[in-house]
């Protein structure tokens, strides 16, 4: 049998030799990773806090969901409905197309992880196992990272709809970062100056229906890496939090956005807030599709605890740290959870 294409997603490569009638072995998860019905919460019980940004007083809803989740829905934020339901069109329109359209789009992983561009493997483990996921990487700002011409241009307005929507979930971004910090008694530009220069990615996944969605997942357990991602999904549902060591189901909300705070702001935080541990499920009858924005610190900033939340009673918790190496380190071991914060620890 002849090598497959490199510019192929794995998956698909896997799944055209095989068929759907056996999952591959390289997507199957280990039996204590693998969505058991009986470690996470029913689906009846209580999703994530829900923020409404329009309220007379946003800051102490965004405090309890910060301290006790670390992820929320926000809802009246300002991000037109027609603009996210585009970003969603656009992303089922392009996984959705034949596959030499979408192989134009192929990301080089040659140039390091995370390359912008089509693609389903993002860690350099050759031993990892591999979500159920394609995806497509979007490197919007600076804007000098930004290059549209190697986003798809066989689909109406793509290019003009991901650029809109980089702009309102930068501004969405800052606004959230601002509370957050006044939830803390700290200036209301702490955590965006604390970040500096934002790198932001906007990543689309596609989850295609999966035959046996008790042994693969979407996306395996993770914290983010940066300060915080933005997040939508559609009425198909897969998104999980965890939440004192069960799985709580991200129930859709039409209309809202998922808020996941992310590593550099639990340092910065000094541990006040916690990043959210999350991963995606897949289902063996429909496809799911989300979109998540990252906003990032530029490689060569050093992050660590803010002075202002240290004291006697209180001391650093968080190694000081080069965001770049957390970055290598994160795509070097993989994710499990939480293990590169982790490391960080002052013990």
């Amino acid at each position: 049998m002849e090598a497959a294409s490199p510019r192929l997603p794995q998956r698909v490569q896997i799944l055209s030799e095989s068929g759907l009638a056996n999952l591959p072995p390289s997507y199957i998860q280990p039996p204590s990773l693998r969505p058991q019905p009986s470690s996470h919460v029913a689906p009846s019980a209580p999703s994530i806090p829900t923020v409404d940004l329009s309220s007379p007083d946003p800051i102490p809803h965004v405090r309890r969901a910060c301290s006790d989740w670390g992820a929320f829905h926000v809802i009246n934020h300002g991000v037109p409905a027609t603009l996210l339901q585009e970003m969603r069109s656009i992303g089922f329109k392009f996984f959705g197309s034949p596959m030499e359209e979408k192989a134009r789009y192929a990301c080089d992983l040659t140039v390091g992880p995370a390359a912008q561009g089509y693609g389903s493997r993002m860690l350099a483990k050759d031993d990892t196992v591999l979500d159920w996921r394609d995806y497509f990487d979007h490197h919007t700002l600076p804007e000098e990272r930004r290059d549209p011409t190697k986003w798809p241009d066989f689909i109406p307005n793509y290019r003009e709809v991901v650029t809109q929507y980089s702009k309102e979930m930068l501004h969405l971004a800052n606004r959230l970062l601002s509370i957050i910090s006044q939830s803390l008694t700290l200036p209301p530009s702490y955590l965006e100056d604390a970040v500096g220069d934002v790198y932001q990615n906007i990543t689309v996944s596609f989850y295609p229906s999966c035959p046996r969605p008790d042994l693969a997942l979407g996306l395996q357990a993770h914290s983010d890496m940066g300060a915080i991602t933005l997040l939508i999904q559609d009425d198909v549902g897969g998104l999980e939090v965890l939440k004192d060591d069960k799985w709580v189901l991200v129930q859709p909300l039409t209309g809202a956005i998922v808020v996941i705070l992310a590593d550099m702001t639990e340092v910065i935080t000094n541990g006040a807030y916690k990043s959210a541990v999350h991963r995606a499920l897949v289902n063996a009858n429909r496809a799911r599709l989300s979109v998540a924005t990252f906003y990032d610190p530029s490689k060569t900033r050093n992050i660590y605890p803010a002075p202002e939340l240290i004291s006697a009673e209180n001391p650093a918790k968080y190694r000081e740290v080069i965001y770049g190496d957390f970055v290598k380190s994160w795509y070097g071991q993989g994710p499990e959870g939480k293990r590169n914060i982790d490391a960080l620890l002052i013990q």
